[in-house]
């Protein structure tokens, strides 16, 4: 009963929110900064890649700074990865592939999965593996908007979350379109404001995403 349990906590969060800020960090306190700034712009889910800099003691530390955020972490690309995530305390986890034997450990874990796919095929061996939802990323390389909206009617049934090529501008569109919640990095965090310590302008951007999106 927990694992599902999670599995509905996340989707209702996700429908709730829309969004998850994604943070690839170089420097544990620039992460830091970077999860403060989109949380006092309003965002709630903000997702550690695995590669930024001490990122599971970013993770733990997250997790007692922003209560009220849910934290999870991503890029994550074997089992020791995931294991370590989750024994930092990640509450949702993602991966840049489909890898049935990361979503079955994720599952037996109790910990929602949400693994990155581009084919229809690689979209339901996702789901079928016991997936919470698929990453559908890069979505820019396979035609944004639309290819979201044309799965609608095959797979309607399967949570989406387009990546790699969601805007502050199009979010909206991909909700439109069908995709449960969407994922910006970048966007959120252009590599000029985060060296500047722009935080103000990093939040403000934040608040424009759930604004745009609510």
């Amino acid at each position: 009963m927990e694992k599902m349990y999670n599995k509905e906590i996340l989707l209702t969060l996700l429908r709730a929110e829309r969004a998850i800020a994604v943070i690839r960090a170089p420097e544990m306190e620039l992460g830091r900064q970077m999860a403060l700034a989109v949380a006092a712009g309003g965002m709630r889910l903000i997702e550690i890649a695995w590669n930024s800099d001490r990122a599971s003691e970013l993770i733990g530390n997250l997790r007692v700074e922003l209560p009220d955020c849910t934290i999870g972490s991503g890029t994550l690309l074997d089992v020791l990865q995931l294991r370590e995530a989750i024994a930092a305390g990640a509450q949702f986890l993602f991966t840049p592939h489909v890898n049935p034997v990361l979503i079955h450990a994720a599952v037996a874990a109790g910990v929602p999965i949400i693994p990155g796919a581009m084919s229809p095929t690689e979209i339901v061996t996702a789901h079928q593996a016991g997936a919470s939802c698929v990453k559908v990323f890069p979505i820019s390389a396979v035609g944004g908007v639309s290819y979201i909206k044309s799965l609608q009617a095959p797979l309607g049934q399967i949570p989406l979350i387009p990546t790699g090529g969601v805007t502050l501008e199009n979010a909206k569109e991909f909700i439109k379109a069908g995709a449960i919640a969407v994922g910006l990095a970048g966007e959120l965090f252009p590599q000029k404001l985060v060296q500047l310590g722009d935080w103000e302008s990093i939040r403000y951007k934040a608040y424009r995403l759930r604004e745009n999106l609510t």
